[in-house]
């Protein structure tokens, strides 16, 4: 059984991430959305609001779940039985961090390989952080988050 980890602080979840994650199901059996927790972030959005929002978005896939983690995505990969590591790539910097970031964790867990998907070029611009700053400035974000969540917002 082919197993994948997804993770990141999906704080919101926006559309770029869907797309990545939508087209990583048909590349593996079982698709695992990790939810990290990152101290040095602090997040927008509650850890129970975030998973929830997950569990709505991908509630129609059921190959997917969703989780939170804390510590090495290695060491969660490892504990999951997972052998594949998702991560989406928007621009040439974003490729660059992910590289350094794969290289890495290649040496703490040799059986894991990470998998780089690029955004489909109509998601490349949507980044958490400006989505975040629309928000927090009362802007209206609804074309770069999943409808499913939008209208909570």
């Amino acid at each position: 059984m082919k197993k994948a980890v997804f993770p990141g602080s999906f704080d919101p979840i926006t559309r770029g991430h869907m797309n990545i994650l939508e087209r990583s199901i048909p590349l593996f059996d079982e698709v695992v959305v990790a939810v990290g927790v990152n101290s040095a972030k602090t997040s927008m959005f509650s850890m129970e609001k975030r998973l929830d929002w997950l569990e709505q978005v991908t509630a129609a896939f059921p190959s997917v779940s969703v989780q939170a983690f804390e510590g090495l995505t290695s060491a969660f990969c490892e504990e999951q039985g997972a052998r594949w590591l998702i991560r989406g790539v928007r621009n040439g910097g974003d490729f660059e961090y992910e590289r350094t970031i794969a290289q890495m964790t290649k040496s703490l867990n040799v059986n894991l390989e990470t998998v780089i998907l690029f955004t489909d070029p109509e998601f490349a611009h949507i980044h958490s952080n400006v989505v975040r700053e629309i928000l927090r400035n009362g802007g209206d974000a609804s074309a770069f988050i999943p409808d499913e969540i939008s209208q909570e917002m």
